[in-house]
Parts: C-alpha cells; sequence; structure tokens
C-alpha cells in the first residue's frame, strides 16, 4: 500500500477563486458605507442627521455582529465538512441577500438583510485561511499567501466605496426617468453579479478539502499558544472595534461636520483601502522574516490610539486625510500580523481558530460601529467616539506586550503546527487525501 507524492503548494489556478472570495465579500461590504446615509432617508423618509447616523451605525453593527455570532460555527463546519463547502454556501447565500438587499422598502426588513448578509459573509474567511494553510509548506510560504488575502480584502474595500459611489451618481442621474427605488438597484446588483460569480469559479476550481472529520479529536495547540491566543483575539477585537468606529465617523462626520460629498467620502475610502495594501505588502514582503511581525503589534497599536485621539483635529480635508493614513496604516499592520500567528498556533483546527478570530474582530467592528453611530448624534459629548475608541485600544496595547515573548515559546516548542513534521504534513491538504494510493473527495 502506497502513498503518492503530496503536491506541494496550490496552484494559482486554485488560489486565485480564493483570493476572489475574500475580494468579493470586501466589496459587498464595502460598497455600501458612502451610499448607507442616503439608502436609509429614502426608506425612513427623513433628513434628521440624528436619526440617519443612528441606523447607520445600527446597521453597519448588525452586520458586524452577525459575524461575530457564526463565524465561530461555520470554523468548526468548515473543519468538519470541508472548507470548500463553507465556502460555496456563505458566497452563494451572500450574493442572494445582496440582490434582494435593492428590493427592500421597510427598516425592520433593512435590518434582516443586514444579518443574513452577515451570516453567510461570516463562512469566508475562516474556510479561505483554514485551507490555504493546510496547504503551507513553510512559515514563509504561510506569510506570503495569506499577505496575499489581505491584500485582496483590502483590494475590495478599495473599490466597494468607489462602486457604491459611482454607480449611485450615475443612477440618480436617470432619477427623474426611472424613480428612486429602481435607482438604488445597480451597486447592488453589480456586488451581487460579482459574489455569485466567484461562488462558481470556487465551484468549478477548489477542489474539495479532507474528508469529514466529525469523529476525530481536536488537535489542540500547546500551552504556550493557548496562552498567547486569548490575548491575540483580544487584539483582533480592539483594531476591528477601531476600524468600525473610524469607517462610520468618516461617513458621519464627512457629511455632517466637514460638508464632504458622496464622492469625497468614497475618495477617502479608497485611500484608507490604499494604504492597508501598502503596509501589508510592506509588512509580509520577503524582507522581513515572519518570526519578527510579533514584535509591530505593540508600536502599531501605540499608533493606532494616537491617530483615533488626534481624528477630532483634523478640521479639513487634508488633515482629515491624514488622519485616515494614519489610522489605516496601524491597522491595517495589525489584523494580518494577528491573523498569521493565530493560523500558526491552531494546530488541526485552523477553521475553529480562525473562526473565533473572525469572531472576535467582528464582534469588535460591531462595537465600533454602533457605539460610533450612537455617540456621533450626542452633542454633549462631541468627540466621545474617537477618544474613547483610543482608550479601548490602548487596553489592547497592554495586552501586547507579552506576545512576543509566549510567540517565542510557542515557536520553540513547536506549538500547534508549527514542528518541522506538521509542516511537513501540510505542505498539502492532499496528505490527508491520498490514502490507499487515492484521492477522496
Amino acid at each position: 500500500m502506497t502513498v503518492r507524492p503530496a503536491v506541494r503548494t496550490l496552484q494559482w489556478q486554485v488560489f486565485c477563486p480564493l483570493l476572489l472570495a475574500m475580494f468579493s465579500i470586501a466589496v459587498g461590504y464595502g460598497f455600501l458605507l458612502p451610499i448607507l446615509p442616503r439608502v436609509l432617508a429614502r426608506i425612513v423618509a427623513t433628513a434628521d442627521p440624528a436619526t440617519l447616523s443612528r441606523h447607520t451605525g445600527l446597521l453597519t453593527g448588525t452586520y458586524t455582529l452577525s459575524l461575530f455570532l457564526f463565524a465561530p460555527l461555520w470554523g468548526r463546519f468548515a473543519d468538519r465538512h470541508g472548507q470548500r463547502l463553507a465556502m460555496l454556501v456563505g458566497l452563494t447565500g451572500f450574493a442572494a441577500t445582496l440582490a434582494l438587499f435593492a428590493a427592500v422598502n421597510s427598516l425592520p426588513f433593512l435590518y434582516l438583510e443586514r444579518a443574513l448578509g452577515g451570516l453567510f459573509a461570516s463562512s469566508i474567511a475562516p474556510a479561505v485561511y483554514a485551507f490555504v494553510g493546510e496547504y503551507a509548506p513553510s512559515k514563509e510560504w504561510r506569510a506570503r499567501r495569506f499577505a496575499l488575502l489581505n491584500i485582496a480584502g483590502a483590494s475590495g474595500f478599495l473599490v466597494g466605496p468607489m462602486l457604491g459611489s459611482l454607480t449611485m451618481h450615475l443612477a440618480h442621474a436617470d432619477t427623474p426617468r426611472i424613480g428612486e427605488p429602481l435607482a438604488c438597484w445597480p451597486p447592488f446588483v453589480m456586488a451581487s453579479a460579482l459574489a455569485f460569480s466567484v461562488a462558481l469559479s470556487v465551484w468549478a476550481l477548489v477542489p474539495g478539502t479532507r474528508e469529514d472529520r466529525s469523529d476525530r479529536p481536536d488537535a489542540g495547540s500547546q500551552p504556550e499558544g493557548r496562552t498567547a491566543l486569548p490575548r491575540l483575539l483580544a487584539i483582533s477585537f480592539v483594531t476591528a472595534a477601531a476600524v468600525g468606529e473610524f469607517e462610520v465617523g468618516l461617513s458621519l462626520r464627512g457629511t455632517q461636520k466637514l460638508g464632504l460629498s458622496i464622492g469625497e467620502i468614497g475618495f477617502m475610502f479608497t485611500e484608507c483601502s490604499l494604504v492597508m495594501l501598502a503596509v501589508q505588502s510592506a509588512v509580509f514582503s520577503p524582507l522581513v522574516k515572519p518570526e519578527l511581525t510579533r514584535w509591530f503589534l505593540t508600536p502599531a497599536l501605540l499608533v493606532l490610539a494616537a491617530g483615533l485621539a488626534a481624528v477630532p483635529l483634523a478640521t479639513g480635508r487634508l488633515t482629515t486625510a491624514g488622519a485616515v493614513a494614519v489610522v489605516a496604516g496601524s491597522a491595517g499592520i495589525v489584523s494580518p500580523i494577528a491573523t498569521y500567528w493565530i493560523s500558526l498556533a491552531a494546530g488541526e483546527r485552523q477553521g475553529a481558530a480562525l473562526g473565533w478570530q473572525t469572531s472576535a474582530a467582528s464582534l469588535g467592528q460591531a462595537a465600533g460601529s454602533a457605539g460610533g453611530g450612537l455617540l456621533f448624534g450626542i452633542p454633549t459629548i462631541p468627540d466621545a467616539p474617537s477618544m474613547l475608541t483610543a482608550i479601548v485600544v490602548l487596553a489592547g496595547l497592554v495586552a501586547s506586550v507579552r506576545v512576543p515573548h509566549l510567540l517565542a515559546k510557542a515557536v520553540s516548542t513547536g506549538c500547534g503546527d508549527l514542528s518541522d513534521d506538521s509542516l511537513e504534513a501540510q505542505g498539502s491538504g492532499d496528505v490527508r487525501r491520498t490514502r490507499s494510493g487515492k484521492q477522496t473527495e
């Protein structure tokens, strides 16, 4: 009885649909950010800034709260039944919710649609990262591929707001002819078509992963990994809270205080994504050893807190653009590093661990988005959202101080899948699928 040699790495025709999956989910979220206040104004039939800001924050928070609730379940589902199936269900459902969102004409159904969108979107990140992690022949390979996945997501946030602003602008030029409700359809239909097309590419090109493992015991990490994991989850939480508050605050502050147009706000979100793209490309470039990235967490959190505290000082377009660069750059460093190290420390159950990471980040973004929207409408504490979020980030900074040392111990003791034997076994997901000389689907 022989076992065929495993394929060492993912081929590009398999990896590209994974990149597109991350991209499409980010587009589906990001395109709504600059146009949500206008969609709300049509549905609730009011231009009251306090009402619009409250629902903007709560709707964004509803989406990310749904991610928080369901990402761990999707992670376990992916571990037991295969990442490919999780991706297919998530992308198809996400495409359907985007298409239906365009037809919503009542506030309760608007909240329901955002919750369903988050439910399906929460399957993608844990499944994609776990799928790639199974094929990692080395830490360097894993770091580069994770960097590309993060760049794909950042590119989606780059294209999403631009898509939303542009298509809404073009559609509203025809509003007198087709009416206000139909003018809101194009952005949603385009984002839905993208997600469904990516689902087809995953179905056609991505192979089935490991056999059903519902009866297999969990492979836990070593004590050092278990100690570092809660701190990494806390870091993911505070970073996402900062980004969530900043996104909602940028949209509301830009329209109500700085007098920015939808196009200008879309440009700010574009700048945010470009900065994230740049820093993530640099952090996981061949010039930086993956082992060194754990030392970047604390300094980046310090810069993030300072950037948030300085947001109220930005009273013009140029200074606001500077604040966007600082916040986006620091958050763009922290998030992918946390994802990378959580995957390394997870052992066999990468899907579950990455599901918890997605959950922690989603809870943080929900809290930041909802809190930013609710506190923004209170005139007695005008700068409360940014200042309170900066304090939360400082708490994450305290949690991050010991993380580099804990991760160093984890590496030295072979925590999770960091050992040479485990890396050898993870050279391809086919290792576990090629028993008895044939591949199991």
